[in-house]
This record gives structure tokens, C-alpha cells and sequence, in this order.
């Protein structure tokens, strides 16, 4: 086990990590409670992405709530509800989930959300901040805030408009509507959908997949995407350097000679 708090290995605990090979896996392990997120869970996420990301071995990280019947439906409504009144708790609790759900989004390595059940509120807002979403045919989806008359923050917004579009968060927000998977498909909420049998399997292919291929140019390109989506329109010395370094780089000569080789190419770069 790698040199990081303990207690973000515990399968008792309402969340937690687990490594299987190159596989990265965060639990979301609260199912009496529809994997709802305390201000707590909320603050352990930058922790378990950061364990994770910190390990050589690990590739691809998935984020999956247990029990069944949901990933998440978001903050625990308890914690909402005891900030009323109580700027210091709503401050508390407004940078517990932004950090959080930021968190995910800047992890250096892939992201993927396998949904199950329902995906509602902060718990969408999870899903969003992922890099990938797979979801079975009975998930469900929702973002909510208007049902309990508070406003949804700028960055998670920030999150879905880019994932959906400004009208398609608009129909999301402003009606706080249920969708199911294939409409939630349909407009770019996620990405794939599979039965519930087939969910697990279909990430693991796909994340294997992923760990298949160059560390060295996912984690870069991941890099370039989002900062397109911080408002970067062209190359700098920053990503111009990173283009051309890349062919000398061990990965990037591993490459070519494999592909001229005919065979599969080894990749070894790990972070360093």
C-alpha cells in the first residue's frame, strides 16, 4: 500500500480508495443514505485524488458509488441545512464541494464516472467534474438547486455549460427536471450507456484501454484540454516546447521505434 493516510484505505469508511493494478478506484460508500456527501467526504476527495495521483502505478482513476442505487445524489442536505443562518458553515461548505469537485477535474490522471442509479444535484456536479461518464439504462439524473431556492455556483456551472452547452444547462437548472441515461446521452451530460450487467466491465475495457497507451501523452493532452477550457486559444512556449520535446521524450522514441518494429510498443514513463 503507497506511503499515504491510512484511513483513505478503509472499506468502512464512507469513502475510500482502492488500487488494482493500474486502476485507481474511489468509493463513494454511504448506500443508506444514497451515497450523499458530509462536508467531510466532500474534503477527503482532493486527498484520494491526490494519493492517487501520486502513485507510479496507478493509470486511470474511477469514481463509483456502492450499493446500487445511486452514485451520489449529491450533499448531505443536513449540512445545507446547518449552515443556515451561519456564514462561517455555508464558506465551510461552499469550498468543502468546490474543492472537491475541482479536485477531480484537475486530476493529472483520466477520471472516469461509473453511474449507477441515481445521479442527482452535487452528486451530477461529481459526474460532471469527471473526465469520462458511464452510466447504466436505469440511472436517473438531475441538478437541483432550484427546488430548494439556492443558486448553483459559477464554476460548477462553468463545468456543465462546457460539458452541455448553455442551453441544454439551462433546460437542467431551470426546470431541475429528472432525466434518464439515453437522454442524459443525448445531450452530452454523459457518454456512454450500458446495461447495468455490462457497466462494470465496459469501463474496465475502456480504462485498460487507456492504460494500454502512453501515460506520458495522456496526462499532457489532458493537461492541454483544460486549459482550452480555462480560455487558451493557441500554443505558447509552454505547449509548443511540450509538441516537439515530446518525440525525444522516452515514450515518444518508444513509439516509433514500435510502430517500425511491428510491435506493440512498452511505455514506461510513470510521472517522473
Amino acid at each position: 500500500m503507497p506511503d499515504t493516510d491510512q484511513s483513505l484505505w478503509n472499506a468502512k469508511a464512507p469513502i475510500y480508495i482502492e488500487k488494482t493494478n493500474a486502476i485507481g478506484w474511489i468509493y463513494i460508500n454511504r448506500p443508506e443514505k444514497y451515497n450523499a456527501l458530509t462536508i467531510q467526504m466532500w474534503c477527503q476527495i482532493p486527498e484520494c485524488i491526490a494519493a492517487l495521483d501520486n502513485d507510479r502505478d496507478v493509470r486511470v482513476i474511477i469514481i463509483k458509488g456502492l450499493g446500487g442505487k445511486a452514485f451520489s445524489t449529491g450533499a448531505d442536505i443536513h449540512d445545507i441545512a446547518s449552515g443556515i443562518g451561519d456564514k462561517n458553515i455555508q464558506e465551510i461548505n461552499r469550498l468543502a464541494i468546490r474543492n472537491g469537485q475541482r479536485a477531480l477535474a484537475r486530476a493529472r490522471k483520466p477520471v472516469i464516472a461509473m453511474i449507477n442509479g441515481l445521479c442527482i444535484g452535487g452528486g451530477c456536479g461529481l459526474a460532471v467534474h469527471c473526465d469520462i461518464r458511464f452510466a447504466s439504462q436505469g440511472s436517473r439524473f438531475a441538478i437541483t438547486p432550484a427546488k430548494l431556492g439556492i443558486v448553483y455556483p459559477l464554476n460548477d456551472t462553468k463545468e456543465l455549460v462546457d460539458l452541455v452547452g448553455p442551453s441544454r444547462a439551462k433546460m437542467l437548472l431551470f426546470s431541475a427536471d429528472q432525466i434518464d441515461a439515453n437522454k442524459a446521452l443525448k445531450i452530452g451530460l454523459i457518454d456512454e450507456v450500458v446495461t447495468e450487467g455490462e457497466l462494470e466491465a465496459s469501463v474496465l475495457t475502456f480504462a485498460n484501454r487507456i492504460c494500454e497507451l502512453s501515460a506520458f501523452s495522456i496526462q499532457h493532452m489532458k493537461a492541454n484540454i483544460q486549459a482550452i477550457l480555462d480560455g487558451q486559444i493557441d500554443d505558447d512556449e509552454r505547449t509548443s516546447n511540450l509538441f516537439n520535446d515530446a518525440h525525444d521524450a522516452d515514450d515518444g522514441l518508444e513509439g516509433f521505434r514500435a510502430y517500425a518494429e511491428k510491435r506493440k510498443p512498452d511505455f514506461k514513463w510513470n510521472g517522473d
